[in-house]
């Protein structure tokens, strides 16, 4: 599984997300995510969003994924 392929599953599910993946060997992953569904969200319920937008992926194809999920006011207090 390409980064890329990843990207496009996550951004088909949160509309006008920033998404970033990255991997050294395509079996484990580190995403980012900015997205304003995450808005009202604990740490727990945004990974669980990002696990849906991956199904069965998840445990298969991508062996393991490390998620950073903002707010984009989140993520514009941590650039700035």
């Amino acid at each position: 599984m390409q980064p890329q392929e990843i990207e496009l599953l996550i951004h088909a599910a949160f509309d006008g997300a920033i998404v970033q993946v990255q991997s050294d060997d395509n079996t484990h992953f580190a995403a980012l995510i900015v997205a304003r569904e995450f808005a009202g969200k604990s740490r727990i319920l945004r990974h669980q969003q990002v696990y849906r937008s991956l199904g069965a992926l998840v445990g298969n194809d991508i062996h393991a994924l490390s998620i950073q999920a903002f707010t984009p006011e989140e993520w514009a207090a941590q650039q700035g």
